[in-house]
């Protein structure tokens, strides 16, 4: 909660709450039961064949794992090593109870000219001891990881079916304090945290990363002329533009789903509202009439709907109003804050950041039922962004003065660290497919 957010959630952590009607928390405490118990044996490297950088079956595994949809067996309770269906005594894997089990194979690829590989794998029904799918590929080492989260892919989608999103990108910031001044780094990295690329360093605060739904684009806060403004910046290419630079405060972008506006927060008239700023024409139209204070807004799959914080019950929950502008709902009820949000793909589930016993814990509200999960331990968990698969939420932590960027399914079944940094991380977000 670092500069903007003190300047504004964190006047809004200050405010005395309201009684009001409780909803039913569930606190989940991990584990992986009611996952799907699936094999994963280790591609046979064929004979004479280099061993590869990376073993392909640990990068399949943890893309599994980290949904919480699937429960991978223990490698140590692998009973064979079959690299293809016709070597796959089923009746020995149907006692194990895995009803999936995955296998492959990584030979040379002499004809390739780049000393690379032919891959093939194969997704196997346990019980019906017939192949779900299967294919092979010619890659070079280096691409053997991309090549991993590849065959995640289409293993969730042959199991579930719907996208993965394992090939996907996530943003995040950075922020190195071993200088006199501190350095920010607005990071584009692989799904997983590897590969991070540095698009953008300043001196100044970097904030609020958003990804426009075409992936091509990020908007993001900057303070790098000494206020607050609001940036969208080509991922590829660097080229970026200011697009919003009232007086006040200029925060917290958000994309509609065609990608042709942007949500904003913007003080420029006294008051922090709530603004729709179309990209082409520039034309600005406010959405929020209120005495409080209204930020972070996000946008339901539709486009019909705008999601934001606001103190204006006294203390900062979550609301929902019409993108055309008119009554605001009220969505949260359970605690004294309940701040962050960000919906999943189908909009059926709202994540959140939500304070209870004095931590900031990560939860989600089933928009239907209206039942709130709490889904990670705290103490400063913030900013979840979910998965593209909506299995799966991103979010930053600090936990022993340690900065990590980590993940947890939905239903809290699986957590999974993505990397622990010597300098602080924040912010981070999940592109889309």
């Amino acid at each position: 909660m670092k500069l903007m957010r003190t300047l504004v959630l964190g006047l809004l952590m200050l405010l005395v709450s309201t009684q009001v009607p409780a909803q039913l928390t569930i606190q989940i405490t991990g584990g992986a039961e009611g996952a799907l118990p699936i094999a994963l044996v280790p591609f046979r490297v064929e004979n004479g064949v280099p061993a590869p950088p990376e073993e392909m079956i640990t990068i399949i595994r943890d893309d599994l794992y980290r949904t919480g949809l699937l429960q991978p067996l223990p490698r140590k309770d692998l009973i064979a090593h079959p690299a293809t269906l016709e070597e796959v005594n089923f009746q020995n894997w149907r006692v194990l109870g895995v009803d999936n089990l995955v296998v492959g194979a990584l030979a040379s690829d002499p004809d390739s000219g780049y000393h690379g590989y032919q891959v093939s794998f194969e997704l196997l029904d346990v019980y019906k001891a017939n192949r779900l799918t299967g294919k092979r590929y010619r890659v070079r080492p280096d691409a053997l990881r991309t090549l991993g989260h590849t065959i995640s892919d289409i293993i969730f989608q042959s199991l579930f079916g719907r996208p993965g999103g394992f090939n996907t990108q996530i943003a995040y910031v950075e922020i190195e304090r071993n200088a006199d001044q501190p350095v920010h780094k607005l990071i584009v990295a692989d799904a997983d945290g590897h590969n991070p690329q540095v698009i953008l360093t300043s001196k100044a605060p970097i904030m609020s990363p958003a990804w426009s739904p075409d992936r091509q684009r990020i908007g993001y806060v900057s303070f790098e002329n000494g206020r607050s403004e609001v940036y969208v910046q080509e991922v590829a290419s660097g080229k970026r533009r200011t697009v919003a630079s009232f007086n006040g405060i200029n925060s917290a972008p958000a994309w509609s789903p065609q990608g042709n506006r942007l949500a904003l927060t913007l003080s420029k008239d006294g008051n922090p509202e709530i603004y729709i700023l179309d990209l082409a024409s520039e034309s600005l139209r406010q959405i929020t009439h209120n005495s409080s204070i209204d930020t972070e807004p996000v946008w339901t799959p539709n486009g019909q709907q705008i999601i934001f914080t606001s103190d204006r019950g006294g203390s900062p929950q979550i609301y929902r109003l019409p993108s055309a502008g008119g009554k605001a709902e009220r969505l949260t009820f359970e605690g004294s804050y309940n701040a962050r949000p960000t919906l999943s793909p189908d909009g059926r589930l709202l994540a959140l950041v939500h304070r209870e016993d004095g931590k900031f814990k990560i939860a989600v509200l089933d928009l239907q039922t209206r039942l709130t999960r709490v889904l990670t331990d705290g103490p400063l968990d913030e900013s979840p962004s979910f998965a593209p698969n909506g299995a799966t939420l991103l979010y930053s932590s600090v936990l022993g003065g340690k900065s990590e960027l980590a993940t947890v399914s939905i239903y809290g079944r699986a957590h999974e660290r993505l990397g622990v940094f010597n300098n602080a991380v924040q912010e981070p977000t999940w592109s889309p497919l």
